[in-house]
């Protein structure tokens, strides 16, 4: 999983959260051309993916290098995703935790899913480099989040498709503080600010009330993380 590819193409797994949004800028620094990956699948929080039109202008505006390099934006739906899942991502049920350990906001294979039609598509435009916003450290607990899932899914990948992605995973040792200070060395106050102001995190959909940390319920999970991130990075800064 290297991550020095400066005159080769990447494809970004771009949600339009906070997360997604930090790869995309790692990817610009890293990528001589950056393509952009949505997946609509019925999640409650699809706002995010109206996010991702103004935080790309907002990247454009930010740096000219990084216009420059930005290409194409694909969304795929599947919604069979949500069809075969009962969780409180892709149901209007409360968040809570499950008998198993896991908050029932876990998507059973979301990621692995995600993962194959990137490498799909990615296979079908000539990118080998796949970019997605995973991370075990201030997480969820979602078993395919963890490093060792994303790396035997790029075994995986590769042997069924006799190909040789690299799958980068920049924000996978880091805590949310961490990735609000990566966005900072990135791309500045200006980056910083365009991710509190247009990206979704919250897994309700929530964007009527603002926070310093950005838009969100304040009280799901994902809120909850963003916010702690926020004021560990906003008391060091």
């Amino acid at each position: 999983m290297s991550d020095q590819s400066p005159s080769e193409t990447a494809l970004v797994l771009f949600s339009g959260g906070q997360d997604s949004t930090t790869c995309l800028a790692w990817a610009l620094r890293q990528f001589a051309r950056v393509e952009m990956l949505g997946f609509s699948y019925g999640q409650r929080h699809a706002i995010e993916l109206d996010c991702r039109d103004r935080l790309l202008s907002g990247l454009r505006s930010l740096r000219p290098d990084w216009a420059a390099k930005l290409g194409e934006s694909h969304t795929l739906e599947i919604p069979t995703l949500a069809e075969i899942s009962d969780t409180a991502l892709t149901r209007d049920v409360a968040i809570e935790m499950g008998a198993d350990g896991l908050p029932n906001t876990f998507v059973p294979g979301r990621n692995l899913v995600f993962l194959t039609f990137a490498a799909a598509l990615a296979y079908r435009r000539g990118i080998r480099h796949i970019v997605g916003g995973m991370c075990e450290t201030d997480y969820s607990g979602y078993p395919d989040c963890r490093d060792e899932t994303i790396k035997a899914m790029q075994s995986a990948l590769n042997l069924g498709m006799a190909k040789n992605f690299e799958l980068h995973t920049p924000l996978m040792w880091l805590d949310k503080a961490a990735t609000w200070r990566l966005a900072h060395e990135l791309g500045g106050a200006g980056l910083v600010d365009l991710i509190r102001e247009h990206s979704h995190t919250c897994y309700l959909g929530e964007r009527g009330a603002q926070h310093d940390w950005g838009y969100g319920c304040g009280e799901c999970p994902a809120c909850a993380l963003r916010a702690k991130g926020w004021r560990e990075y906003a008391a060091l800064a």
